[in-house]
């Protein structure tokens, strides 16, 4: 029982959205005889026509109280399901519909089962995802120019949104951050009424969805001249650090020895302990997912793998560089799949 909406996406070409974490456009079932896509009348006609190879079956009053003459339908008396993703009131319910309907069936948990599948990207998702970083690198590249002191974090926000949606891009692969002075300490700050000044990093992080892929990419610039030599060295050594890590990247080392040749430049100029996350992460369908590059994880790369390369230095109260780029693990070696450079370079 496949409810993840990347993953339901992925196997059946059903483009249904879920609005929250407690609502589903739909559940797939598979086995090795059936593809089943269950849904509700919203979307009745939509999976018929996005999903030709798939019997749609459209229920009246929840998930949960079809479950008996689904089941039935692939005659089975077990059934996995996607851990992360069945809330436990959902679970309860759908025991409940079997036990009052005297179904037999074991629910079993699982996990990754369809991500394992989705981190080998082909070429036609590579593709979508460069289309989605070109609409995203226009977009800022013509803001660029426009960018004045006494601007808000908001209204950059604002620009950088709807010139994403001029050039194309379907939605926000998520909220747009834009950092300014001291927010720009934060790696997630968001974005706030702050004005930028000259003199102060101003860090952007922003991506699109294109034909249900993403984008995600940090940019850090300064207004005018740095207040400080500090932030010439700080830029610099996270710039070393993400082209070090990038041109380590080849099939077969393992993501925990990119991340710590990143980490380790940076604790060798000072800042031990000001780089918190992960080196990275796998963009595609989702902008989050598989594989992780963090000390955390450890995985073998392999050709077709995408992730990000996003080394950064925080200080607390006083400014931070984060500088990202997506990179696609090739046969030989590592393809960086933006097209712009930085915008300042001490």
């Amino acid at each position: 029982m496949v409810m993840v909406e990347e993953n339901r996406r992925y196997l059946s070409g059903f483009t249904g959205e879920d609005s929250q974490f407690d609502e589903s456009s739909g559940c797939l079932f598979v086995n090795q005889d059936k593809v089943l896509l269950a849904t509700d009348s919203r979307y009745t006609t939509q999976a018929e026509n996005e999903c030709p190879h798939c019997q749609v079956y459209t229920y009246e009053k929840g998930l949960a109280k079809a479950m008996p003459e689904i089941l039935g339908m692939f005659e089975t008396k077990k059934l996995g399901f996607e851990q992360v993703r069945l809330s436990y009131l959902i679970y309860q319910k759908i025991v409940e519909s079997l036990d009052d309907a005297q179904f037999q069936a074991t629910m079993v948990p699982s996990s990754d089962f369809v991500e394992q599948i989705r981190v080998i990207k082909d070429q036609s998702e590579i593709d979508a995802m460069q289309k989605a970083l070109a609409i995203s690198e226009q977009a800022l590249v013509g803001l660029m120019p426009k960018i004045e002191p006494g601007m808000t974090e908001k209204a950059l926000a604002w620009e950088l949104e709807k010139a994403m949606r001029s050039a194309g891009g379907d939605s926000l692969a998520f909220p747009s951050i834009v950092a300014s002075g001291p927010n720009s300490a934060l790696p997630h700050h968001g974005v706030s009424d702050r004005e930028v000044r000259e003199g102060e990093f101003l860090l952007f992080d922003w991506g699109c969805k294109k034909d249900g892929y993403c984008s995600d990419i940090s940019r850090t610039t300064v207004l005018g001249a740095p207040k400080d030599d500090e932030m010439k060295k700080i830029f610099q050594t996270v710039l070393e650090a993400q082209t070090m890590a990038t041109q380590a990247v080849r099939p077969g080392i393992n993501s925990r020895d990119v991340d710590n040749i990143a980490r380790k430049h940076i604790e060798e100029a000072g800042y031990g302990g000001k780089f918190g996350h992960g080196l990275g992460h796998g963009v595609g369908l989702a902008v989050h997912e598989a594989p992780r590059v963090s000390p955390l994880a450890s995985v073998e790369l392999q050709p077709g793998m995408v992730f990000t390369v996003e080394p950064g230095i925080y200080i607390p109260h006083w400014g931070g560089v984060r500088l990202e780029n997506m990179a696609a693990v090739t046969e030989d070696g590592v393809q960086v799949l933006n097209s712009i450079g930085q915008f300042w370079t001490p």
